[in-house]
This record gives C-alpha cells, sequence and structure tokens, in this order.
C-alpha cells in the first residue's frame, strides 16, 4: 500500500505510470466517481500488489530487493521457488510483495443505524468483527423501543460479523437524557425489568452481545451506573452473551463534567468485554473548527486510558465523517456533516486544494460559498485513518470502533486491510 497525495498538475494517467499500476485499478480500489477531476492534496490508496520482476544482467536478490524497498528476507519469502538467493539469472521472473507489512490482527468494530444502505453494510461487513446497531432506546418503565434490526443481524451473522445489541439514554427526539438515565440506575426493579427484556432479546433476535451506551449520567449515580453495569454482566454472560461499553474520552479519573464524571474508566475495565472509548468529536456540530478527532488530542486520552483499562479490551473510536463550518466561527452555529468522499467532492467542485494538518494528523480546506462566506472543512482521509490505526497498534489495543459505517468511504477500508487482519469471533 502507497498513499500518494494528488500534486499540482498530475492525473490518475501519470499517477498510474508513477507507481506502475494500471489508472483502472486505482480508479477502481479507491472508487472514483470521477477519475478525471483529482483535488490537489487528495489522497489515492495504490495498492501494489503482486508485481512481476524480470531479472537484468547484473542484478542481485540485493539490489533488487533495496530497488523495490524490501529486505531480502521479505524478497526471499514471496519467492520459495528459488533455493540460492545468491544465484538468479537475467531472464528470471521474480514475485515483488507489496512493500506495506501487516501489523498484526485486531478487532474492528462499526455503528450502524437501521436504515443503513444494504449495499453499504455488504460492502463493510468483511471488514468487521462487530456489528453494533443503534440503538434500542431505553424507556421509562424499563421497555424498549423496537427498531428494524433484523436485516442487519441476518446480514452480519451471514458474513461471520457478531451484532451487539446497542442500548441507550436517548429520548424519541434525540439527545441523551441525564434524567432517564437517574431513573433507571437508581430502581432495581426498572434495571431487572430492562435486563430481562435485552435478554429476551438478545436470544430471540440471535444478537451476539450487548453495547451499553448510556451518556450524560449524572455524577452523582456514578455508582449506580456501576452497578448496574455488574448486573447487566451477571445476568447475560452466564447466558452466553458478551457486555460491551461505550466511554467518554477521559483525560484523568477525576476530569470534570456531565459528560465525563460517571463514566468510571476503571470499573468498566474490570467488568465489561470491551470498552469502546468514544475519541471523536473534539470538532463538533455546535463547536469552533477542528479536526474532529485529532491525534494529539486522542493520544491524550490513551495515555490515561491505558492505565486502568486492560489494553486487550479497549476499542478506539474513529470518525467516519467530517464537519464544513462557516468562518468566522460564532458561538452557538451550526456545522454541516458531510462524509470523506464528500468532503474531497465538494473540495473539487469549490477549487479547493487540501491541506494537511501535521498536529493533528487530519486533511482539511478553505473555500468561499456563492455568497462570499468563507468556510473550512476537517475531514479523514486516507493518511489520517493510517496514522489512527498505528496509533491503536502503538497502545496494543484490541482495535478499533466506527462511528458510524454509513458512509462507504473504500479508503478507509483499503488502508485498515493493508495493515491489519481482521478477527472474526463467529
Amino acid at each position: 500500500m502507497i498513499i500518494h497525495v494528488v500534486k499540482p498538475g498530475e492525473s490518475l494517467y501519470t499517477i498510474s505510470r508513477l507507481y506502475n499500476v494500471s489508472l483502472d485499478k486505482i480508479a477502481s480500489d479507491n472508487e472514483l466517481a470521477n477519475p478525471s477531476r483529482l483535488v490537489v492534496g487528495q489522497t489515492l490508496v495504490i495498492l501494489e500488489g503482486i508485481r512481476r520482476h524480470t531479472v537484468s544482467t547484473g542484478q542481485s536478490f540485493y539490489s533488487i530487493a533495496i530497488t523495490y524497498g524490501l529486505t531480502v528476507g521479505e524478497l526471499a519469502a514471496a519467492n520459495p521457488q528459488v533455493s540460492n538467493p545468491s544465484l538468479i539469472y537475467p531472464g528470471q521472473i521474480l514475485n515483488i510483495p507489496p512493500r506495506t507489512r501487516k501489523l498484526g490482527t485486531i478487532e474492528v468494530n462499526g455503528y450502524a443505524f437501521p436504515n443503513i444502505s444494504m449495499e453499504v453494510l455488504r460492502k463493510t461487513l468483511p471488514y468487521l468483527t462487530y456489528l453494533s446497531i443503534f440503538s434500542h432506546e431505553v424507556k421509562e418503565d424499563g421497555t424498549l423501543r423496537e427498531i428494524n434490526d433484523t436485516p442487519l443481524i441476518e446480514a452480519a451473522r451471514q458474513a461471520k460479523v457478531a451484532p451487539l445489541l446497542v442500548i441507550t439514554n436517548l429520548l424519541p427526539g434525540g439527545g441523551f437524557s441525564s434524567d432517564l438515565a437517574r431513573t433507571i440506575l437508581t430502581s432495581e426493579q426498572l434495571q431487572d425489568t430492562l435486563l430481562n427484556n435485552v435478554a429476551q432479546i438478545l436470544r430471540a433476535k440471535n444478537y451476539y452481545g450487548l453495547d451499553i451506551d448510556f451518556e450524560y449520567i449524572y455524577p452523582e449515580n456514578r455508582e449506580n451506573y456501576n452497578n448496574f453495569v455488574r448486573k447487566a454482566i451477571s445476568k447475560l454472560r452466564p447466558l452466553g452473551y458478551s457486555v460491551t461499553t461505550a466511554l467518554a474520552p477521559k483525560l484523568s479519573a477525576e476530569q470534570r463534567g456531565l459528560l465525563y464524571e460517571a463514566h468510571d474508566y476503571l470499573v468498566h475495565g474490570q467488568l465489561a468485554s470491551h470498552v469502546i472509548l468514544m475519541t471523536y468529536e473534539w470538532g463538533y456540530t455546535f463547536g469552533p473548527p477542528m479536526a474532529v478527532a485529532p491525534l494529539n488530542a486522542v493520544r491524550r486520552i490513551l495515555d490515561y486510558a491505558v492505565t486502568a483499562i486492560p489494553r486487550d479490551k479497549i476499542l478506539m473510536g474513529i470518525p467516519n465523517y467530517g464537519y464544513d463550518w462557516t468562518l468566522p466561527y460564532q458561538r452557538g452555529s451550526r456545522a454541516v456533516t458531510l462524509g470523506n468522499v464528500g468532503a474531497v467532492d465538494l473540495a473539487a467542485r469549490v477549487g479547493a486544494q487540501i491541506k494537511y494538518d501535521e498536529l493533528s494528523q487530519a486533511p482539511y480546506y478553505n473555500y468561499y460559498d456563492e455568497s462570499e462566506k468563507q468556510h473550512v472543512v476537517w475531514f479523514e482521509d486516507a493518511r489520517s485513518i493510517e496514522a489512527k490505526l498505528r496509533l491503536a497498534k502503538e497502545f496494543r489495543l484490541s482495535g478499533v470502533s466506527y462511528w458510524t459505517i454509513g458512509r462507504y468511504f473504500p479508503q478507509n477500508w483499503l488502508v485498515l486491510s493493508s495493515l491489519h487482519d481482521v478477527r472474526k469471533v463467529i
């Protein structure tokens, strides 16, 4: 895998000649809607595949390996038919393996809404370990609002992806309810009702496990939430179900704020099968313009997280979207959400050049709209995805979790599959 950043004057043809990879393959791998329209600063993932090299006079195994950025051992491993690497001859054909070395096997979770395009879902499932279907909203009486999850569960099972039932304290109109969480978490009877309903749905719909995503819990209900997680695990684990929790991105155990205080990293790390860290939304809908998941900020979260949660339980969150802000930013103004492919398409339409911020490891660009208002767009590209995956590897985490998989982003999966094998648990 090579990540190519488009330069001024380049075309897909010149790029294909540069890497000796066909124009059609690059366009197909990256699913380019308009291969003739590239944006300066846009990334392209070049999958070299197994290439063939014809040995020339004077060449050695060593010189050929150096030419392709390989070690002699890697070249030898790709050519087991060569019994003596020191004895090669002109005209001999050698296999040249991809230069990217895999980092190992990881677990990958993807969140999906029930209305996800089934075509997008089918294309994504091969890259997932878990599919978290978002969400069954908890009601004040401990029952759950029904969603049309059966098609997603069946598709996941067919692809050997483990479907997870997500429960939330979301209200029907949107927004997490602190009051609803308190109602449930302070009543043993309601918790019993809720968990009985959860167990029934898990069994009836053939789910693999539960993903608890309770947010904005009052700080005074922190231990109530810990006890609810204990109760959920004591009920569901003997039935053969896993229990995962999603937690806010914290810098320390003492971090203040309604989003953070009731999320106890230490207890969840001890109890849960996995903990999903929601390491995104630094740049958010009503906030000031910045990268959605700046790598330097995510690193600080992981620095604390691995002191409280076993590394092999952590799934690091990765955003699959970006935002378009109108400038100058005014407090309370709303950014427009867009997909990563859509961000590049927008840059092409407005004639913007994509830049890359090295500190946050994220792409961005500026443009003016038809009303002469300036905008800034932050999103994800192949470079930022690679940086995040390598960060997860650096911290030796179990894997990553995408919010959400609804917008198909081909380059993400090209990079992930080039760097990792994906673990399957069913």
